[in-house]
C-alpha cells in the first residue's frame, strides 16, 4: 500500500506540441482532438502535473496543443510504503531477512521501519521522500505516448518502419517555453526530430515559420496564414459564408455536419461563390443540395424569404487556396458540379420515363440479407405486415388500401438510377416519382416517411400511412434478423435493431397507436418461422426480451421516469407485467408518467406506506393478483376487530372506482381511491382496533391477508409497490 502527500509546486511554465503532417483526413482529424482533448489532462494529472490549462488545435497538416501553467518540476512526494507483516520482520525484537531485504529494496536504515496496525493485522512500513521529477523529462516520456496512441480508421506505415499514424509525420515542434524538448519519433530508418521549425500555409506562406517560444504558437502561425485554433476557422467560415450568400441575393444554411467537415479540410478559410445553370434547377431541390452538401461539400443558395425549397442558381464553397485567385477557383469548381448536376438530370429524365410500380420487378436482383432473398420478398412481407396492422387498429377500407400501397411501393425506388447514385435521396426520390405516376399524396409521403425516424431525436412520420408502413418495415427486419440469431451484442449492432425496435416504440407513443405489440409479434414471427423453418417459441421470446428492454431505456432516458418507477410498471420478473406492457405499449407510457407526476407533487407519498406495506404482507398470502373483487374471497364471519369490517366495506366501494380506471385510464382515479382509503388502511394496521395480521388461526390469518391482497390488487392496476424506492 502507497500513500503519496503531494507537496504544491507552483508554476508557469507552457509547453508547446506540434505534429507536422501530410494533410490528415476530416473525420481523423476531429476524432484526435477530442481524444487529446481528454487524455492529455488525465496524462498530466496522473504525473502530478494537474492544474495546467490545455489547449487543443489542429489543421489538416498538423495537431498541436499548448499547455499552460506547468511546474518546473513534479512535486515531491511522501509515500508510505507497507512491507512484510510484523511477525515475520521481527522475531525476538531482532530484524529477519525479510525485514532486512524489505529495508534494502526501499534504500533505507533498518532503524526506519515502523510497525503499524491495520485492519489485516501488525505490518512493518517506511516512510520515504521522492523528490519529484524535472517537468522537461516527463514531457519528453509522455509526448510519443500522445501521438502514437491516438486512435482512428485505416492507419498507415510509410517508409520502411512500423510507426503507423493517420498520414506520414513530416515535422515535430516541442517546445518548453523557448526551449527544444530533444524528442525523437524513430520510423525505420528515418528519425523525426523535434525542433522550433513549423510549416505556413503550403500556397499563402510556404516558407518554414520559427517559432520563439511556446506562447507564441497561435500568433506565429497566423503570420504563416494558417488558422490553428479549430473554433475561430468555424466562426470565420460561417461568416463569410453568409455574407457571400447575401451577396449573391439570397440566403443559406450552415449544415453542422457539413461545417465540422469543412473545417477540418482548411487552413485558411476564404469562401468563394460559384454558379451554375439556371435549367438545373428544375431538378427537385432534394438532388441539388445532395450534390452540393454531401459530395461537393458545397453550401447551397436559397432566395432570400423563402424556405429551404427555391434554390438560386448559385453555391459558396470554403477553398483552402489563395483568396485572390477566387474566380479561378470558382471556375473549377463550376466545372465539377455541372458535371454531377448533368448526371442527375439525365438519371432524374429517366426514371421518370417509368411509373414507379415499374420498377418492383427490379427488386428480385437485390439481396436483403444472404439468408433473407431479395427485396422483393421483403416488400411482400412489409405488405403482410401492414395487413395485420390494418387490422389491429380496424381502419376503413380506403385507408387500409392506401397503407398497402405505400407498403407496396415504399422500397421501389432503391432500384432507380438516381438513388442508386446517390443512395442519401432513397424515400425522397419515391415520393417525387410516386407523384409524377398518379399515386396518391398519402401513399407518396409515405414512402418518404416510412424511413422516420432515421436517428435520434429526429422527426417521426406525421401520416397514418406513414406511420403503419414504418411499424411493418421494422418489425419485418428485426423477425428476420432475429430469426437468423443475429442478435445484438454489447455495442455490437450492425443492423441497427435497437434503433428500429425505438422506432416502433416511439412511432406508437407519437402516434398513440392502440397497438397489441404482443400478438403482432406472435404473427409476424410464426409467419416468419413458418417461411424460414424457425423455432417460434425462442424466437418470440428474444423479440419481447429485447422490446422490454428498449421500453425500459426509452422510459428512463427520453421520458426522464426515474429508475424505480420503471421497475414498477414493467414489474421485476412479473409476467403479468410483462405482459401487460407489450400488449399496451400506450398504457405502459401513460402508468410511468404518471407515477413520476404523483412523485414529483408528492401524491406518491400520501398512499405509499400503506400500499407498500400491504403488499410485503400479501406476499405471504395465496390470493390471485387479479382478483379484485372482496365478497368471494373474504369471509366476513371471520372477523374480530371493528378494523376488519371498515377494511372490508372501504374495499367495496374500491371496486367500482379501479374498474373505471382500468377502462379509461384515468389513473387519477385509482390514486384518489387509494388516498381516501389509506387512513382505513392504517387504522388496520395501528389504529386502536388493529389486528395482527399472522394470527394464530389460520383461517383469520388466510381471511386478513387476502384484505391486504386485494389492497395490493387494486394497487398494481396502477403498478408494482413493491419495487417502489421510498424517498429516492
Amino acid at each position: 500500500m502507497t500513500k503519496v502527500k503531494s507537496v504544491d509546486i507552483s508554476g508557469n511554465l507552457a509547453f508547446l506540441l506540434e505534429v507536422g503532417t501530410e494533410e490528415l483526413p476530416a473525420s481523423f482529424l476531429s476524432n484526435a482532438l477530442v481524444q487529446w482533448q481528454e487524455r492529455i489532462p488525465q496524462s498530466l494529472e496522473a504525473n502530478s502535473l494537474k492544474g495546467a490549462s490545455v489547449e487543443v488545435y489542429g489543421t489538416p497538416r498538423r495537431l498541436a496543443v499548448l499547455i499552460k501553467g506547468l511546474p518546473s518540476q513534479q512535486p515531491d512526494r511522501e509515500e508510505e510504503i507497507q512491507g512484510p507483516p510484523a511477525q515475520a520482520a521481527f522475531k525476538d525484537g531482532q530484524p529477519t531477512p525479510a525485514a532486512i531485504g524489505f529495508a534494502r529494496r526501499q534504500g533505507v536504515e533498518l532503524e526506519a521501519l515502523e510497525v503499524r496496525s491495520t485492519h489485516r493485522g501488525d505490518f512493518v512500513f517506511v516512510q520515504r521522500s521522492i523528490p519529484g521529477r524535472p517537468v522537461a523529462e516527463i514531457l519528453t516520456e509522455l509526448v510519443p505516448q500522445w501521438i502514437l496512441s491516438l486512435e482512428g480508421k485505416r492507419l498507415m506505415r510509410w517508409g520502411d518502419g512500423d510507426m503507423r499514424f493517420s498520414r506520414p509525420i513530416r515535422w515535430l515542434v516541442a517546445l518548453l517555453d523557448e526551449t527544444v524538448l530533444p524528442i525523437e519519433l524513430v520510423n525505420g530508418s528515418e528519425t523525426i526530430k523535434s525542433d522550433r521549425i513549423s510549416q505556413g500555409h503550403r500556397i499563402l506562406h510556404p516558407k518554414p515559420v520559427t517559432i520563439t517560444q511556446a506562447t507564441d504558437y497561435v500568433n506565429t502561425l497566423h503570420s504563416a496564414y494558417v488558422t490553428v485554433d479549430p473554433a475561430e476557422r468555424a466562426n470565420l467560415i460561417k461568416k463569410q459564408v453568409q455574407v457571400a450568400a447575401q451577396q449573391s441575393g439570397g440566403h443559406t444554411v450552415i449544415y453542422p455536419d457539413l461545417l465540422e467537415e469543412v473545417i477540418n479540410l482548411v487552413e485558411y478559410p476564404s469562401a468563394v461563390v460559384g454558379k451554375f445553370e439556371p435549367e438545373f434547377l428544375q431538378l427537385p431541390t432534394e438532388v441539388i443540395t445532395e450534390v452540393m452538401v454531401t459530395h461537393q461539400r458545397y453550401f447551397p443558395v436559397f432566395k432570400e424569404g423563402s424556405s429551404q425549397e427555391e434554390l438560386l442558381p448559385n453555391f459558396i464553397t470554403v477553398s483552402n487556396g489563395d483568396p485572390t485567385k477566387s474566380n479561378i477557383i470558382a471556375v473549377g469548381n463550376e466545372r465539377v458540379i455541372r458535371a454531377r448536376l448533368a448526371d442527375g438530370q439525365f438519371f432524374y429524365q429517366a426514371d421518370l420515363a417509368k411509373s414507379l410500380e415499374s420498377f418492383l420487378p427490379q427488386l428480385e436482383k437485390v439481396t436483403f440479407q444472404e439468408d433473407l432473398g431479395s427485396l422483393r420478398l421483403k416488400v411482400d412481407r412489409i405488405v403482410k405486415i401492414t395487413g395485420q396492422i390494418n387490422t389491429q387498429l380496424q381502419l376503413e377500407e380506403n385507408q387500409s388500401q392506401k397503407n398497402q400501397r405505400a407498403a407496396l411501393l415504399c422500397k421501389a425506388d432503391l432500384v432507380t438510377q438516381m438513388v442508386y447514385e446517390f443512395p442519401e435521396l432513397q424515400g425522397i426520390m419515391g415520393q417525387k416519382y410516386a407523384l409524377a405516376s398518379g399515386e396518391d399524396a398519402e401513399v407518396a409521403n409515405a414512402i418518404f416517411q416510412h424511413y422516420l425516424p432515421t436517428g435520434a431525436g429526429d422527426i417521426l412520420p406525421e401520416t397514418l400511412t406513414g406511420q403503419v408502413v414504418g411499424l411493418a418495415d421494422r418489425l419485418d427486419t428485426l423477425v428476420s434478423i432475429f430469426g437468423l440469431g443475429l442478435i445484438p451484442t454489447g455495442s455490437s449492432d450492425p443492423f441497427a435493431l435497437r434503433r428500429a425496435a425505438n422506432a416502433v416504440i416511439n412511432i406508437t407513443w407519437a402516434a398513440n397507436l392502440p397497438i397489441n405489440l404482443e400478438n403482432l409479434l406472435q404473427q409476424v414471427v410464426a409467419d416468419f418461422a413458418a417461411a424460414y423453418n424457425k423455432n417460434q417459441a425462442q424466437l418470440t421470446t428474444a423479440l419481447q426480451e429485447f422490446f422490454l428492454q428498449r421500453i425500459r431505456t426509452l422510459l428512463q432516458e427520453e421520458k426522464q421516469i426515474d429508475y424505480d418507477l420503471v421497475n414498477a410498471v414493467l414489474g421485476e420478473n412479473d409476467p403479468e407485467y410483462r405482459e401487460r406492457a407489450l400488449q399496451d405499449l400506450l398504457d405502459v407510457r401513460d402508468r410511468a408518467l404518471y407515477l413520476q407526476q404523483i412523485r414529483n407533487d408528492n401524491t406518491l407519498d400520501i398512499i405509499y406506506e400503506t400500499v407498500n406495506r400491504s403488499t410485503r404482507l400479501a406476499t405471504q398470502g395465496d390470493l390471485d393478483t387479479k382478483q379484485l373483487e372482496p365478497t368471494s374471497v373474504v369471509r366476513q364471519e371471520l372477523f374480530q376487530k371493528s378494523s376488519e369490517g371498515a377494511l372490508y366495506n372501504a374495499l367495496v366501494d374500491l371496486v367500482p372506482q379501479t374498474q373505471a380506471a382500468q377502462q379509461t385510464r384515468n389513473y387519477q382515479l385509482l390514486v384518489a381511491a387509494l388516498t381516501n382509503i389509506a387512513p382505513t388502511v392504517s387504522n388496520f394496521f395501528d389504529g386502536p382496533d388493529s389486528v395482527l395480521v399472522m394470527d394464530t388461526d389460520p383461517e383469520v390469518k388466510r381471511n386478513r391477508l387476502h384484505l391486504l391482497g386485494l389492497v395490493r390488487n387494486h394497487a398494481r392496476v396502477l403498478a408494482d409497490f413493491g419495487a417502489i424506492v421510498k424517498n429516492l
